[in-house]
């Protein structure tokens, strides 16, 4: 992939430091980009893709020890978010039959396939399971992703789906029961980050995760005055509000309360995933 400089110090992502990998999961292939070694972590993309700073998070668990798998979902792998592209890939993917992007569609079907590579990651990396982030767009897969005993360590960020029902999980009814249920009887514990005023994750609904998981639930709110003041232009323009807390609005300076966030995560995989 050609590198393509937008701004100053704003270019697309080669990607060249991690194996592209196209996996089949129940007759279904999708490019995964791989690298890393230890117990494995599926990282989700955030829309419109899996950009520079999607890429920085996963380089960043990749470096903590741990093997990353970053499922090409939508967008340009790699690609700087601009808005004007951003807005078109939203677009399709709000209309795909494996996302269900508003309120009343239930589980998203592409989460089946992604609870399949977990399976395949765990036997590839072994230990005690799997870790899954979520991010935005996908920021609930990584919850629904503990259908499969194999994810124990679930992180879901600034979730936006439903986008039409800030109050709103993006599950049907019997995933919310049988998600329930494995925190009751496996102990399960799901870290979240949210802006305190994200207008696509809204407190109603950390609320609502908090009334499904109760003491499982660990949400954790960050001061808008927290976020990065120059995302790239998808997240200024498109999005609009303090959102993405480990990659666009991630400010990369010692002691900054989204990097403490960045290692709270990291913190959180190493305590489940390397006991």
């Amino acid at each position: 992939m050609a590198t393509l400089v937008h701004a100053v110090g704003m270019t697309d992502d080669a990607i060249s430091d991690f194996a592209r990998r196209p996996l089949e999961v129940d007759g279904v292939t999708k490019t995964v980009h791989v690298a890393g070694s230890g117990p494995a972590v599926v990282l989700m993309p955030e829309m419109p893709g899996i950009s520079p700073d999607v890429l920085r998070l996963a380089r960043w668990v990749r470096d903590a020890g741990f093997t990353v798998y970053v499922p090409s979902l939508f967008g340009v792998d790699g690609a700087y978010p601009t808005a004007s592209s951003g807005e078109k890939i939203a677009r399709r993917a709000c209309v795909s039959a494996e996302f269900r992007a508003f309120a009343g569609g239930g589980t998203s079907p592409v989460t089946v396939w992604l609870r399949g590579l977990a399976r395949l990651a765990h036997a590839e990396c072994g230990g005690p399971g799997v870790g899954a982030i979520g991010l935005c767009f996908t920021g609930n897969f990584a919850l629904t992703m503990a259908l499969e005993p194999a994810v124990i360590a679930p992180v879901v960020n600034h979730p936006s789906l439903p986008l039409d029902n800030p109050a709103g999980l993006e599950l049907d009814d019997a995933d919310a029961l049988a998600i329930r249920d494995r925190v009751t009887r496996d102990g399960l514990k799901v870290l979240a980050y949210r802006f305190a005023g994200d207008r696509w994750c809204t407190a109603a609904r950390f609320a609502a995760y908090q009334a499904l998981l109760g003491d499982a639930f660990d949400g954790r709110v960050m001061p808008d005055s927290a976020a990065n003041t120059d995302p790239p232009p998808f997240f200024r323009d498109v999005v609009g509000t303090p959102h993405s807390v480990v990659t666009a609005h991630l400010v990369d300076e010692a002691g900054h309360p989204t990097l403490r966030a960045r290692d709270e995560i990291l913190a959180f995989l190493a305590d489940r995933l390397r006991p």
